[in-house]
């Protein structure tokens, strides 16, 4: 009985690691009063209208973390952080940086489909306005 209840435990641990938690699931447009971006390189800082808050609300309702991991500073690339002021006053720095997301300073390992799903919107909002 032990040896089934510890094989569960570990099954849905694994299963979490895996799958993952989404931290913004739930998050509408309505609930952003305003966003930006900053991408980095080329250190461009974008201000989003009512459309492109739309989007950025069902993109970060999609990404999913699955552990803590502080090692992101070891790597090198693009940063695209999200400056997200909420409707309540809150505000929270979101940065995808495959393969992770910071959320307000903490790094987490993130499914990589849906982190790249918000850098490459960053990076046509980029092009769209000629930065």
């Amino acid at each position: 009985m032990g040896g089934a209840v510890l094989a569960i435990l570990l099954t849905l641990a694994a299963g979490l690691l895996f799958w993952g938690r989404r931290p913004f699931r739930g998050l509408e447009a309505a609930d952003i009063a305003a966003a930006t971006v900053l991408v980095a390189p080329p250190d461009v800082t974008l201000e989003l209208d009512a459309g492109e808050i739309e989007t950025l609300a069902d993109l970060l309702a999609d990404v999913r973390i699955t552990r803590p991991d502080q090692s992101y500073s070891e790597y090198a690339g693009q940063t695209v952080l999200f400056t997200v002021t909420m409707a309540d006053g809150t505000a929270a720095n979101v940065t995808a940086y495959n393969p992770f997301l910071i959320i307000d300073g903490t790094g987490w390992r993130t499914a990589y489909a849906p982190c790249e799903a918000l850098n490459r919107f960053a990076n046509e909002l980029l092009r769209e306005r000629g930065g």
